[in-house]
């Protein structure tokens, strides 16, 4: 009997990293870390008001090693000598520039701590108007490059970051070489990468983000970006012309890192990819399923028979791109930009007395406030969900539009912001909890719609990520404004999983992403049935959502024609 053999998915999220050692023949846990991103969590590099959000390259290289040390400490030397594949996947799109060598600036001489050469998280929104600009040039233009990206491109992708730091920090756009998302970097930075020009590049990024096609042979050309603004003339010679999905190898591990980490000289780098895509592989995703990772936004994954998407657009979209989740199928992306953030945000707004007074009390002393505000600070979501379910379900009650960090789908507009109405003096905490979670599960449904109106049956929901399994509350009113059943997938930590899959077929073990889901995944340990008596009620819900949304979204564009007539 061949001994048992090991391989590790590392998951980048928005606040942390989390790395999984699994058992390939089982689909076993046998050890997990998770790090929080020190500099993050002290709000450096960020300006939130100003929708900056830079992470720092050291967050995630200290990430790397803390997490797959502790691990490897966990699991024990015996596991150590058999692992045989590492799988990486990221938040996105989550770029950075990068030196010919491929090195982010930020970790050279003089970027240290210049947020422009940091990696701008997938929540910047910075460059509102490039992005604007982008969706304006591409009419001009024939094919349509944004046609494989639902017709509209977004602030949060790849392109519009880019023009935004050329534009704004000369000497950043003086010392980049090239452009490079997350999940390329640390396959590159594990297998000792020192030419940006040999990096290979993921098909999932690439595909969703940066306007990669197979249609396009490539990039669209320099034409397309030069004639925007010259700041990008020669960026595509610069890039890429060939992506890979994340069942290849990018590489094998370096000696450097290898020591470093303590991993055999052999261990397989796979190919990374964005954490959603990933994340619904390790919740075993199936065709015309949608996959709901849901943390801070969501991403809503769906994978379809490459035969079957023949001749179809689906518009106001994160994209649609054969083998960008699972090899041999097209994948399309959706998504809220704002989902835990919105829950997070209200969070915040409510425990600002015990952060900023609580502190500053003479009645207890500054330990017991700090214990105090812990333990508060932790209650204080579940108890809302708890309060929040016994409230009745009517149409006469608060209603909020989950639009606070702008809308991803349908229909990309970031500059869109989130609304409370219907307020009066008995609107209380739970009640206001309960309109922000309605807000969350009418968003995931108008996804769900558009897929739908565009000839996309959408057979049944998965859910995973922290969110899914968390909150009963939630969940449940997600399947009861769905109108259909939910399932939840067992394991924790989906997104290492499903990048723990991808290593073992990048590694050689299994044949195949179907093959590795079969044996290594376990299952769903949940399952919420929608319940008919609520949804007449919530059907009523969703109209009124539906059109105060109509009337935000008519406000904002009114505003952005008069700032226009202003400017001209």
């Amino acid at each position: 009997m061949s001994p048992d053999t090991f391989v590790i998915g590392l998951d980048y999220g928005t606040d942390s990293v989390r790395a999984i050692i699994i058992n390939t023949t089982n689909g076993q846990e046998v050890a997990a870390s998770v790090f929080y991103y020190p500099r993050w969590q002290k709000g450096l590099y960020c300006n939130a008001a100003a929708n900056q959000f830079r992470q720092h390259p050291l967050d995630y290289v200290d990430g790397l090693e803390i997490t797959i040390k502790d691990c490897l400490k966990q699991a024990g030397p015996e596991v150590a000598a058999q692992v045989k594949g590492l799988s990486v996947d990221t938040t996105g799109s989550s770029p950075v520039a990068v030196d010919r060598t491929g090195t982010p600036l930020a970790l050279t001489a003089g970027f240290e701590n210049n947020p422009n050469a940091m990696f701008v998280l997938w929540k910047d929104h910075t460059s509102l108007v490039e992005a604007a600009q982008i969706n304006e040039h591409a009419t001009k233009f024939e094919p349509n490059y944004l046609k494989y990206v639902g017709g509209i491109y977004s602030s949060e992708w790849f392109w519009a970051k880019l023009l935004r730091i050329l534009r704004v920090d000369e000497t950043v756009r003086e010392a980049c070489y090239s452009w490079v998302e997350h999940c390329d970097w640390v396959p590159f930075l594990l297998t000792g990468g020192t030419d940006a020009s040999a990096m290979k590049r993921s098909r999932c990024a690439a595909g969703h983000k940066a306007l990669w096609a197979e249609e396009f042979d490539g990039l669209p050309p320099d034409e397309f970006f030069s004639s925007l603004d010259p700041l990008l003339k020669g960026y595509t010679d610069r890039l890429f012309k060939d992506t890979y999905t994340s069942d290849v190898a990018a590489g094998t591990i370096s000696a450097e890192w290898a020591e470093r980490l303590g991993l055999p000289k052999d261990v397989v780098i796979g190919i990374g990819a964005f954490d959603a895509h990933m994340g619904a592989v390790g919740g075993q995703i199936e065709p015309y399923y949608l996959s709901k990772v849901m943390g801070t936004s969501t991403c809503d994954m769906m994978v379809i028979p490459t035969e079957e998407m023949e001749g179809k657009l689906i518009k106001g979209i994160c994209g649609q791109v054969n083998g960008s989740v699972v090899p041999g199928m097209v994948g399309l992306e959706a998504g809220q930009s704002a989902f835990g953030d919105t829950y997070a945000w209200f969070k915040k707004l409510l425990s600002w007395p015990l952060n900023e007074l609580l502190k500053h009390s003479k009645v207890v002393s500054a330990e017991t406030a700090e214990a105090l505000y812990n333990e508060l600070s932790e209650q204080l979501l579940p108890e809302l969900g708890r309060q929040a379910a016994l409230l009745e379900v009517d149409e006469h009650t608060e209603l909020a539009i989950d639009w606070f960090n702008g809308r991803r789908t349908p229909d990309a507009d970031q500059q869109l912001k989130g609304a409370i109405a219907g307020l009066g003096l008995g609107s209380d905490a739970p009640r206001i909890f309960r309109a922000l979670a309605e807000a969350t599960c009418f968003g995931a449904k108008s996804i769900v719609d558009r897929f739908v109106e565009e000839g996309i049956p959408v057979k049944g929901l998965i859910g995973i990520g922290g969110v899914a399994k968390k909150s009963e509350f939630i969940m449940q009113m997600m399947a009861d404004v769905m109108g259909m059943p939910i399932k939840i997938h067992q394991f924790n930590q989906t997104c290492a999983l499903g990048a723990a899959m991808f290593a073992s077929v990048a590694a050689g073990i299994y044949a195949d992403v179907a093959e590795a889901m079969k044996v290594m995944g376990g299952g769903f340990d949940a399952v919420y049935e929608p319940n008919p008596e609520k949804q007449a009620v919530y059907a009523k819900r969703y109209q009124q959502y539906k059109a105060l949304g109509g009337f935000i979204d008519a406000q904002t564009q009114s505003a952005k024609l008069n700032h226009q007539e202003v400017n001209a």
